[in-house]
């Protein structure tokens, strides 16, 4: 690998498996190296970046810290990626390492590919592709469907697509990944984790380090300097959506939508987050987050779940000036009906 190429790190996952909360470890923990940081999101909000500029690192400020929320970064590689990357690259003061945390709905397959860009790949080398898993929703059977039940289907309509685009998806990031963490790993016992980590080896045929973690707690010795050059074995780590459509067929995210929710102030924070647990199961929400107005406090509450896991905590005061308000991005399959949760949301406040 050439030694002057700067070194970048794809962190990709599932919604909710602990991308966000990893990366602000690993910024506090980096020993002076100088990151810039890409940040996508599926949804309007920026959820992510808000979190991670209130981080405080010397070593990533905010002017290093560059969000794409035009769309999901592997369907937007030509229009997005590559130009920020350019404009990355002609920084006078250019940094000694790119981490890039993709959409937790991102197929890591074509922005790895997009290193072989010609502008790119004499300037850029993928370090590692880091798949971050959350173990208790592995544990849940969130990302299984009930195979028996769909072998049955099968035997009755041959053409039937056996994956569900969630456990498509997961696999998809699985199979590109040089180093897995097992993230969440206080969730489980041990007969637990070790029932997760045989599930996740048997999604893939490639068998990259696993690794297990607490809150996204893993050394940035760990996370960087894998020096693999990812982009040079991409064509080893083809995704489902590939394998089937080589004839082209461009990828997209029909199966899943995202919407915003605005709100007031929240009066009482813990019976909405409990109001907030009925509607995510009854209308099978994948994925919220956002921050929440509680009127007499001088810090934002942030908000994430993932299931009917919610966890909140105040991360940082409102800044001078900086309008107070509750945001709430929201994700789910396709057919979820947003006019629904959306009404169900609003009358909480």
């Amino acid at each position: 690998m050439n030694q002057q190429k700067i070194p970048a790190t794809v962190i990709t996952g599932f919604l909710g498996a602990g991308k966000t909360t990893m990366i602000r470890n690993l910024l506090s923990n980096t020993n002076g190296k100088k990151i810039a940081l890409i940040i996508n999101e599926f949804g309007d909000l920026g959820v992510d970046g808000e979190v991670l500029k209130g981080c405080g690192a010397d070593n990533c400020t905010e002017d290093d810290i560059i969000e794409l929320t035009n769309g999901c970064i592997c369907c937007t590689v030509a229009d997005d990626f590559i130009p920020t990357m350019t404009k990355l690259l002609e920084r006078k003061q250019r940094p000694d390492h790119i981490v890039i945390e993709t959409s937790g709905l991102a197929l890591p397959q074509p922005l790895v590919a997009a290193f072989n860009w010609p502008d790119i790949r004499t300037q850029v080398t993928v370090d590692g592709v880091i798949t971050v898993v959350d173990s208790a929703a592995v544990a849940a059977g969130r990302f299984a469907d009930d195979h028996d039940a769909v072998e049955a289907r099968r035997v009755e309509d041959e053409s039937l697509d056996h994956e569900s685009p969630i456990e498509e998806l997961f696999e998809d990031q699985l199979t590109c990944a040089d180093l897995i963490v097992l993230n969440k790993t206080d969730l489980l016992d041990t007969a637990g984790l070790g029932r997760v980590r045989d599930e996740v080896a048997s999604r893939i045929a490639r068998k990259p380090v696993m690794i297990e973690a607490r809150n996204g707690e893993v050394p940035a010795s760990v996370l960087l300097g894998l020096g693999v050059g990812t982009e040079d074995d991409v064509a080893n780590r083809k995704s489902h959506h590939e394998l089937e459509h080589e004839d082209g067929i461009a990828h997209d995210h029909d199966e899943f939508d995202s919407f915003v929710v605005e709100l007031g102030p929240v009066v009482d924070p813990a019976a909405f987050v409990d109001s907030l647990k009925g509607i995510i199961g009854e209308h099978d929400v994948l994925r919220l987050k956002g921050f929440v107005d509680v009127p007499g406090k001088p810090m934002r509450l942030q908000l994430q779940a993932v299931g009917s896991r919610v966890d909140h905590y105040f991360d940082r005061a409102w800044a001078p000036g900086e309008a107070r308000g509750t945001r709430l991005v929201v994700i789910g399959l396709h057919d979820m009906d947003e006019a629904v949760v959306r009404t169900a949301i609003e009358a909480l406040a």
